[in-house]
């Protein structure tokens, strides 16, 4: 079990950046930053964290394929690749139909968009051409001006060393000492695809090296999974080639009631954002629902709050002391969970629930 962290940059990036330090000291394997057109650019947010950190892996949680081209998307991830030694992550999503409309933007074909856009983002990736043409975009010999690649210890690699690790007398590695073979050479950016309903989560199987669910729940990955394993099966790959991850509204705080508490406004935003599907499957009323959609109408937060029902909660957060969210994401571990992320809001106070799930949490789901 992986565990990751995920930081809107909706604050200075010196702060999002100085929170990823911590986390990365404190013992977080990944680190996910969201990509909206009102927030700071998650490229520049990325560049400062690959600048102060060493080992933490990061990405981008999620970025689409409608607002930024996939060609474009590829340099800058490759960028940050770059300057983070072979630590970044591509995470990619259909996007939404509601930012985009307030943009001028369309919404067609999302999923056969999202299909071209990771081929393309594959091809440019690995230094080849782009040229193809497709249903909603084509290249006509696109290709990136630079290509990257790794030793597994993290150390770039020149043009000679990879020349020679295809010979008999490989070449050592100035940095671990081990050889240099075409076994300890990485050059595949991961691609992890944001998906919920059944036909992405199946694309997500079929081309993902991990997929992002926005979710918290054993229920919801129940269903989640098969679908994943639909696509699996069908590209004949298996299932360990797909990191599955719980990108989790997370709340963690020594008083349970406290940690309930500052996850309240994410969870009600959570609620009346799902479809009736989701809703029946947790046993969720729609009037339910209907109370926070007034009560945001008005503006109310703390009606908001107040509307938010102890089945929300159980469904759309992880959220209490140490035991209650060691349960939770040991519940997920055993339906097939790799990682789990620790989303808005991670506690009452980042900085503190940083360490508390530090000393607390993560040494006894790893």
């Amino acid at each position: 079990m992986r565990i990751g962290i995920e930081f809107v940059p909706d604050s200075p990036v010196k702060k999002v950046t100085d929170l990823t330090v911590l986390a990365e000291s404190k013992g977080f394997d990944n680190v996910w930053i969201t990509d909206h057109y009102n927030n700071r650019n998650v490229y520049a947010t990325l560049a400062s964290i690959a600048l102060n950190t060493k080992t933490i892996i990061m990405g981008t949680g999620v970025t689409n394929p409608v607002l930024i081209s996939p060609a474009w998307t590829a340099a800058a991830i490759m960028t940050i690749n770059e300057m983070s030694n072979g630590r970044a992550i591509l995470g990619i999503g259909a996007g939404d139909k509601a930012t985009f409309a307030k943009l001028g933007l369309g919404f067609e074909k999302p999923l056969t968009r999202m299909k071209e856009a990771i081929q393309t983002i594959r091809v440019l990736t690995s230094g080849k051409k782009a040229d193809f043409e497709g249903t909603t975009m084509s290249f006509k010999g696109a290709k990136l001006g630079f290509r990257l690649r790794w030793h597994t210890c993290g150390a770039k690699l020149k043009g000679k060393q990879v020349k020679a690790a295809k010979t008999d007398n490989p070449m050592t590695c100035e940095k671990c000492g081990s050889p240099i073979t075409k076994d300890t050479i990485k050059e595949h950016l991961p691609i992890y695809v944001g998906a919920q309903g059944p036909k992405m989560l199946e694309l997500a199987g079929s081309v993902g090296d991990g997929v992002l669910i926005n979710a918290s729940h054993p229920k919801d990955f129940e269903y989640a999974i098969k679908n994943i394993k639909a696509g699996v099966e069908k590209a004949g790959r298996k299932m360990e080639d797909v990191e599955v991850t719980a990108y989790a509204s997370f709340s963690a705080d020594p008083d349970a009631e406290k940690a309930k508490g500052a996850a309240a406004i994410v969870v009600a935003f959570i609620a009346v954002g799902s479809p009736p599907p989701i809703l029946e499957r947790h046993g969720i009323k729609q009037e339910d629902v209907n109370k926070i959609n007034d009560a945001l109408s008005k503006g109310d937060f703390g009606a908001v709050a107040k509307a938010v029902t102890p089945e929300m909660m159980e469904a759309f957060t992880i959220a209490g002391d140490a035991d209650a969210c060691i349960d939770r994401i040991e519940g997920l571990k055993k339906i097939g969970v790799n990682q789990v992320v620790v989303g808005s809001p991670v506690g009452p106070e980042k900085k503190s629930a940083i360490a508390y799930i530090a000393e607390n949490i993560i040494p006894k789901v790893k």
